[in-house]
């Protein structure tokens, strides 16, 4: 691919909780901005790669193990066991060969987009992605989490410190959901299909192709509308901006340029840099915006782009 991107995806939750935290509540920086993490977006992307058959490596799944009590236990799998999962290797102790290994871990499409770090058994192996995926702030200003109380349909039948054996709960227990009212996350994003140049030489990958900025393309748009989780139910892809430029051309984080104002009707996405991309016009190859047209309005005047709608992804 000879070509760099640079983009900005964003992500609208409505009464649902895209990032949480350790507390459950939506992720805040130390100054109560909310935002979500780069890989809260790579996870449902992965999910949908590994739905569709693609061999995905950075991701949980578990097994069934007997214990040394003869007892059979479900866990999750180490990453050396999900590598020999997914690529069929009996035992990765006794592969020696790193060439192979590394060969093995560019054909996982997760580790072709996004890198690795895979110190297993010898291997001491670090791959910078191609895609690389900021953080995800939140553009709307009156974002509130909600606190909601749920009634469990079971009581709660373990012993407690302190209480007699006879004293068990006689009524359900309470559970918590935490959601925002509304919040409206914009990732910044990268692609520089040249950071593999020395795997390239080493024979072990052809390189990002047009083929994996596809498949991450298609996925970016529709992975969090897809990924219906019972915290994840209104979170839905609404933006994507897709700059593609020469291959010398940098360009900063254009995700600070963007901007969220809530309408009655319609709300607004406005792209603030359409000075800077038009007077670039001649070293971009490609402009396009994908919105939900039947929400949301652009205010952008960017020469070279084009627009479509979202999920129908037909020209607006």
């Amino acid at each position: 691919m000879n070509k760099r991107v640079y983009g900005v995806l964003g992500i609208v939750s409505r009464m649902s909780n895209w990032n949480a935290d350790f507390t459950g509540y939506p992720k805040t920086t130390s100054s109560g901005d909310v935002f979500g993490s780069d890989k809260a977006f790579k996870y449902p992307i992965k999910k949908m790669w590994e739905q569709q058959g693609e061999k995905v490596l950075y991701i949980k799944s578990i097994k069934l193990e007997e214990s040394k009590k003869g007892e059979v236990e479900l866990i999750p799998r180490s990453l050396k066991e999900r590598y020999e999962y997914i690529f069929n290797e009996e035992d990765l102790k006794k592969n020696k060969d790193s060439k192979k290994v590394l060969t093995n871990l560019f054909t996982a499409i997760d580790v072709k987009n996004f890198g690795a770090t895979f110190a297993e058994e010898g291997n001491n192996i670090s791959i910078t992605g191609a895609v690389q995926i900021g953080q995800g702030f939140n553009k709307y200003d009156e974002t509130n989490a909600e606190e909601q109380q749920i009634l469990s349909p079971f009581r709660d039948a373990s012993k407690k410190e302190g209480k007699k054996d006879d004293e068990e709960a006689k009524s359900s227990t309470l559970g918590t959901k935490i959601v925002s009212n509304e919040a409206h996350y914009f990732y910044p994003f990268a692609i520089n299909p040249y950071a593999y140049n020395q795997f390239i030489d080493l024979g072990v990958t052809e390189g990002y192709t047009e083929e994996d900025y596809k498949k991450f393309k298609e996925a970016s748009l529709v992975a969090a509308t897809s990924y219906s989780t019972n915290s994840k139910i209104g979170c839905e892809n609404e933006f994507a901006l897709f700059v593609e430029t020469e291959a010398d051309l940098y360009l900063p984080d254009l995700s600070q340029y963007i901007d969220f104002q809530k309408g009655e009707d319609k709300s607004t996405i406005s792209i603030n840099c359409e000075e800077m991309l038009n007077n670039l016009e001649g070293r971009i190859k490609n402009i396009e915006i994908y919105y939900n047209s039947y929400t949301t309005i652009i205010n952008a005047d960017i020469r070279k782009a084009k627009k479509y709608n979202i999920f129908t992804k037909e020209e607006v």
